[in-house]
């Protein structure tokens, strides 16, 4: 795919959606990385049903180390894998609370060093609580990308790397919701909607099935 090509997929993009965001509920920076954190082989869906109820009552790292390893659990056990995720949230908020004065790192490095925060979870809060054009690879952006071959790879990391280097750098912070909300909705696993994809007349996934 050719620049000119990747940038009118953008332009698109930024045409039916100028002000992307995540689909999860959350109302500061601490709130959003617990959510990232709940929302691992989870849907967004089931992470804001367990959110409400728990934000209410622990908007913070202290309140949410107070409620403890078993009412923690209570909060989230719809959820899967929960037991591992609660330990590492009041993990994650006693790390805060000691040596970030209960406040979010900006750093990459600071955020890994966080229990249940990988690579992702870290490009998803840069971006979207510190608005830095950082591109966070899931199933969906992974699909998308390879798919259309807007940025092909065969790892996550192999595809975040080259679409930090082919977007435009005018999109790079709303690439990340844009092509997960793509795949989400639009390109899904199975039986892509093409029918009623903006950006199928682009797509080389779609012309390569024409052309056979």
């Amino acid at each position: 795919m050719n620049r000119s090509v990747r940038e009118q997929i953008f332009e698109r993009f930024l045409e039916e959606n100028p002000d992307p965001r995540t689909e999860l509920t959350y109302t500061s920076p601490f709130q959003l990385l617990i959510a990232v954190i709940l929302s691992a082989q989870a849907t967004d869906v089931s992470v804001n049903k367990a959110t409400r109820e728990l934000f209410n009552v622990a908007p913070t790292p202290e309140a949410m180390l107070e409620l403890g390893h078993e009412e923690l659990k209570n909060y989230i056990r719809t959820i899967g894998l929960f037991n591992t995720k609660a330990d590492n949230i009041l993990k994650t908020c006693q790390i805060l609370i000691e040596q970030h004065a209960g406040d979010v790192p900006k750093s990459r490095e600071k955020l890994e060093e966080l229990p249940g925060v990988g690579r992702k979870t870290a490009n998803v809060i840069l971006n979207t609580a510190f608005g830095m054009p950082t591109i966070a690879v899931d199933t969906h952006i992974f699909r998308v990308c390879n798919r259309t071959k807007i940025a092909s790879g065969k790892t996550p990391r192999e595809v975040e790397g080259r679409l930090v280097r082919l977007v435009p750098k005018e999109y790079q912070l709303g690439a990340h919701h844009w092509l997960i909300l793509h795949g989400r909705y639009v390109c899904t696993a199975r039986s892509p909607k093409c029918s009623s994809c903006q950006i199928v007349d682009l797509c080389e996934f779609k012309q390569k099935n024409l052309d056979e």
